[in-house]
């Protein structure tokens, strides 16, 4: 096995399969960030979401996409460019994944790209495990999905943070404030249909926890966006705990958690979980 690998899964438990597969996206993850750094993505873009919250802000959750957005608008923007080197710099920890560029059938302001490698190949590479790799469809994939988003709203803070492994480098991510917007936008908008996203109720939990303000110039910007309120509108604090509080009143909780216990070590922090509980965290909203 690669030393760095083996140095970066010092840090992950790999007891069962499932932990294994996770081990290896989390590792994936860290990997892609490291290669986009020392591709230039990060002088026109920044790292958000869940896997940026994870990874540089101690969120105790596993995370599946990386989410990124550019720092400015531009439609011409082709995640292709640094396709390239990525892969090389994935190839050369002995790993054999290849990164796909979705072409969608409409416009859209999300670019998206997958990285996909066989399964079973990359337990026998992380973990010299036979036996748990004959367990393995031979059609098994690990993948990762990439969205860079090429129309960010205004507003957004971003800071630079550095990781020492697998090599030294630098990253441009969406500070706290920024990171937390963007997570409200998500519970207030995002179109759960038959799926509850209860990852955005957790995070948000963690972000009320670690007493973090909210960005809300940026919010008020992406609410204005997706058509929530107007670009006149003089939004306030007050109307979006108000506007949170609709929102906790019309969710099922049961189907929420369902959709964090894969994601999670300790189910019973859910416990707590229901409308009153979320509309008296948000009175902590600043």
């Amino acid at each position: 096995m690669n030393k760095t690998i083996e140095q970066m899964l010092k840090k992950h438990e790999s007891e069962t399969i499932f932990d294994k597969k996770n081990s290896i996206k989390e590792i994936m993850q860290e990997i892609v960030l490291c290669g986009l750094s020392r591709a230039g993505f990060f002088k026109c873009a920044a790292f958000y979401g869940g896997t940026a919250l994870r990874i540089f802000y101690g969120l105790d959750r596993f995370s599946e996409d990386l989410d990124f957005s550019l720092i400015t608008p531009d439609s011409n923007f082709d995640f292709n460019d640094f396709i390239p080197i990525l892969e090389k710099e994935i190839a050369s920890y002995g790993l054999n994944f290849k990164i796909e560029a979705k072409i969608k059938s409409k416009d859209s302001d999300i670019k998206s790209a997958f990285l996909k490698g066989n399964t079973r190949e990359h337990i026998l590479l992380f973990f010299s495990d036979e036996q748990t790799a004959r367990s393995v469809s031979n059609n098994d994939v690990i993948k990762i999905k990439f969205e860079v988003d090429i129309n960010p709203p205004d507003f957004a803070s971003f800071e630079k943070k550095y990781q020492l492994i697998p090599i030294p480098y630098e990253i441009t991510l969406y500070d706290m404030p920024s990171l937390f917007a963007g997570k409200i936008h998500a519970v207030i908008c995002r179109s759960w249909n038959n799926r509850i996203k209860g990852r955005d109720l957790y995070d948000y939990i963690f972000y009320i926890a670690n007493n973090t303000t909210v960005n809300l110039k940026h919010l008020s910007a992406r609410l204005a966006q997706t058509g929530v309120i107007l670009d006149t509108d003089n939004f306030t604090i007050e109307m979006l705990r108000n506007m949170l509080c609709e929102r906790f009143d019309n969710i099922d909780f049961e189907g929420a958690k369902q959709d964090v216990l894969p994601f999670i070590k300790n189910p019973s922090v859910m416990d707590v979980w229901s409308s009153d509980f979320f509309k008296e965290i948000t009175k902590n909203l600043k």
